[in-house]
């Protein structure tokens, strides 16, 4: 993606990567890292795919309460710490865009919705880590703002298995999300 696109007609499709550049260095980490480990290769392939397809991946990080820190400061942490084999293969390259985030939505108190609007996006692909957490109310802010909302259930990653099956239900359920395999998702917005 060279620069910012704005797609004809109903909308387009972004790609959004949820606080995958970690340093695993935080309260249930350990019960985290082998769910991240799992979705790893499935979200790099995610990621290739979007970005030759010319779909805007949207990185939407944590900062972890480092409140001076930036993208680079994120990336270059995640990527010297003991978990860097989780980062490097899905790290933001020159044409990523990124927002940072302090709280569980990608959308709260963030430019979210203004880069989705700017880039005329219609349909979210969500993915990353914690589907009990920030990927389950990423996906209700995205419902409520009328966003087509698409969870590629082995491309998030939970702390507890259990929730996680729930939460993807209720994203199915209760905000229309569609619930597939990260091959199967198209980064063609669906109908309606």
């Amino acid at each position: 993606m060279n620069g910012v696109h704005m797609p004809e007609g109903q909308g387009g499709s972004a790609l959004v990567v949820i606080d995958m550049i970690n340093t695993y260095d935080h309260k249930d980490a350990e019960l985290l890292v082998p769910s991240a480990e799992r979705i790893v290769p499935v979200l790099a392939d995610l990621i290739h795919r979007a970005r030759a397809g010319d779909t805007p991946v949207i990185y939407a990080n944590d900062n972890f309460g480092l409140w001076r820190s930036h993208q680079g400061e994120l990336v270059e942490a995640a990527l010297a710490g003991p978990h860097a084999r989780l980062v490097g293969p899905i790290r933001p390259d020159e044409d990523s865009l990124f927002v940072v985030k302090a709280r569980h939505s990608i959308f709260y108190e963030t430019p979210m919705s203004y880069l989705l609007w700017q880039l005329n996006v219609r349909h979210v692909v969500l993915c990353g880590q914690v589907t009990e957490q920030c990927v389950l109310y990423s996906a209700l802010d995205a419902h409520i703002r009328h966003l087509n909302v698409t969870v590629p259930k082995d491309a998030v990653a939970s702390i507890h298995r259990h929730l996680e099956d729930a939460a993807l239900e209720m994203m199915e359920r209760n905000m229309a999300a569609r619930i597939v395999r990260a091959q199967e998702v198209s980064f063609t917005p669906p109908a309606g």
